[in-house]
């Protein structure tokens, strides 16, 4: 098993990420608010999981351990794929995600594309047991330290960026570009607060906005 990768990000994509590791560039698939960390020509860290098929090997990405066990641990569920655990924790951060199934929020699982009702109420009966006491870490809420210790700043504008991830995760542009139009508010207030806009911490409220929509 490949647990991480550590290197320089070669390219980066709606759905991943190239990462140079020893003259290898090995593609990565990530959720929007991974990717929106990663800065081309730039290190960084992974953690990884290696999901294997008959007819593919796919390298998951994520900021860290944490959720990297906690998407191997949502596809013990029955029904739950790697693409369906990797869209849950595109909509939550793990710490929500164990909130919403240890307190039984059903519509806090709908909100993931691929979760219905049922579906939601399966997760709950499953992994109650299993996915550990709600943390209040919010490491995946800001910047992720790369290999070099200095945050990660996005390349392109907060716009684009999140313009690019949402539509990448199977909205239309149209859709995309009001929500964006929606949270600039909230993009000013980060700029006035701390100097730059969270681009990962915007994306989980444009999908909330647009999964009430």
């Amino acid at each position: 098993m490949i647990a991480s990768v550590n290197g320089r990000v070669a390219a980066v994509s709606p759905d991943g990420a190239v990462v140079e590791v020893g003259g290898v560039g090995l593609a990565v698939q990530c959720t929007p608010g991974t990717i929106a960390r990663l800065q081309v020509g730039e290190p960084a860290r992974l953690a990884t999981s290696l999901v294997v098929r008959e007819d593919s090997l796919t390298l998951y990405g994520f900021a860290d351990d944490d959720e990297r066990q906690l998407f191997e641990l949502l596809q013990t569920a029955n029904g739950v794929g790697p693409r369906l655990a990797q869209a849950v924790l595109a909509i939550h951060p793990p710490r929500e995600v164990r909130r919403a199934v240890s307190t039984g929020d059903v519509k806090s699982l709908m909100q993931v594309p691929g979760i219905g009702k049922k579906g939601a109420e399966r997760l709950i009966l499953e992994l109650r047991d299993r996915l550990g006491a709600t943390t209040t870490d919010t490491a995946l809420d800001g910047p992720v330290a790369p290999a070099g210790g200095a945050p990660v700043t996005p390349v392109a504008p907060w716009r684009d960026q999140l313009t690019s991830a949402l539509v990448g995760l199977g909205w239309t542009s149209r859709e995309a570009e009001a929500a964006v139009t929606q949270l600039a508010p909230i993009a000013d207030e980060q700029v006035a607060a701390t100097g730059a806009v969270e681009v990962a911490v915007l994306l989980r409220q444009a999908l909330r906005l647009l999964g009430r929509s």
